[in-house]
Order: structure tokens, then sequence, then C-alpha cells
């Protein structure tokens, strides 16, 4: 079975799609056209300069280019985690927590698949470790996010139980353990319904683009289940690390709770 090419007019009939949304906003006077509209031009634009990037990338065949590409795809992400907390930590620590909490694990990760299972030659190519990298990187920016959120926001509101239980000898850790045990569940949660509702709710993204393209289904779970191991243990990753080092900011060497280096959007 050969692929199966897109064409721009393939592409502008489904765009009808999106003007008929627009169409019955305006319509029922939801007023959401506008934002409609634009976000899918954005998104048109942004994923063609993607292309164009990555076409001229993959012909490179440079692992410096290859890096540098991951680098900068890790940066944006770092940006995000803080950028989306309510409550933040002040000066570089949030930043650097960010930057630490999706790093770590798209490079681990990226690198065991590309090493162990994928094995593609030479094992860093462009044309594999950029999307891997990329697909990784989005699942613990999201759990490292979300870990966080819950984390420094239950600290804020739980901060009198804190104290206490460090008034009565309960070291940091201690403490804390509580809170940061319902912030990891809710940074692995959209994960592990990802996981849950593979295959039987839904079929997963890689797996009915790999079936578009001709691939065997079987093997195309295989890659599916593959990909899930590895976003589920980069999400793990993450989830901890956020969590490992929100009590380490949270708190000093001795022992006391430092909502001070908390603050507001």
């Amino acid at each position: 079975m050969n692929p199966i090419i897109l064409t721009t007019g393939d592409l502008v009939l489904a765009s009808l799609l999106i003007v008929a949304g627009a169409a019955m906003s305006v319509t029922m006077s939801l007023n959401i056209h506008r934002t409609l509209l634009w976000t899918a031009i954005r998104m048109v634009v942004q994923l063609m300069l993607v292309g164009l990037a990555l076409r001229a990338v993959f012909a490179l065949s440079s692992p410096w280019v290859t890096l540098l590409v991951v680098l900068a795809m890790i940066a944006a992400a770092a940006h995000e985690v803080g950028s989306r907390q309510e409550r933040r930590l002040q000066g570089p620590a949030q930043r650097l927590i960010g930057l630490a909490t999706v790093s770590v694990p798209t490079m681990v990760i990226t690198v065991l698949a590309l090493v162990t299972a994928l094995r593609p030659t030479p094992w860093y190519d462009a044309r594999h470790a950029i999307p891997l990298a990329g697909i990784i990187l989005g699942n613990a920016m999201n759990a490292a996010s979300l870990t966080l959120h819950a984390a420094f926001n239950a600290a804020w509101l739980q901060r009198s139980a804190i104290d206490a239980r460090l008034a009565l000898g309960d070291d940091r850790h201690t403490a804390l353990r509580p809170i940061l045990r319902q912030a990891v569940r809710s940074g692995l949660m959209p994960t592990m319904n990802t996981m849950g509702a593979a295959g039987i709710i839904t079929l997963p993204g890689i797996m009915t683009g790999q079936i578009l393209a001709g691939m065997d289904p079987i093997d195309a779970a295989r890659y599916q289940i593959l990909l899930m191991f590895l976003l589920a243990g980069g999400s793990l990753l993450a989830a901890f690390l956020a969590a490992w080092l929100s009590v380490w900011r949270l708190t000093d060497e001795r022992h006391r709770l430092r909502l001070d280096r908390l603050g507001m959007r």
C-alpha cells in the first residue's frame, strides 16, 4: 500500500470545517469566530515553517544541528513550565527548576530509545531524534507543570498544617510528603488516562498515522506501545523531579517552610 500524499486541495477541503465552525459562531453569537480562524491560520503557518526547517535539518544530518534544535525546544518548554504557574518561585529558581524538569527526562529517555529500541544509523539521526524528543518533551512539560502547580498551591493552602508538623519534629520531606504525593498524581494523571484509553476508546495518533501510511496494524501497535512506555517514563521522571525540587526550594536546610520564596503571577 502506497502512502497517502495530501494535496493543497485536500487541505483546503478540510479547512471548510473551520470555516463552518466560524459561521456557527457568528450565527449563535458565540464570539469565537475570530479566535478560531486566527488560531487555524497561525497553526498552518507554524507547521509549514517547522516542516521547511526540519527538511533543511534532515538534509544537513549534523549531530550538532540536531542537538541545537533539541536544546531550543527544551528552552521553550522550560519557559512554558514557569509561565503556567499561578504561584511561582521568585528569582531564577523557577526557570532553573523548569529547565531541569524538562531537560533531564527528554535527554535521558530520547537517548535511551535511540540506542536501544530504535537504533537508527547513525543513532543521532535527526529524522528520528527530533520528533522523538519533541513528543517526549511535550509530555514531560505537562507532567512537570501540573506537578509544580499542585505542589505550590497545596503548600500555600496547607501551610499551617505543614508548619505544625515541622514544629512537632518532622523533617521537611516527611512534612511535605502528603501534598507531594497528590502533586505527582496530578502530574501523571493525563499520561495514565491516555494509556488507559489507548486502543479501546481511541487509536493514538502515532498508530493512526502509521496505519494511514500503509504500515501493518500489528507493527503500528508495537510502535505505539513503545512510544507510550517512553512517554510514561518521561512523565514519571519529570513529575518526581519536579516534586523533589519543589521540596528543596520551598524549605531550607533548617527544615523551615519558606513560602516567602513564592509569588503570584
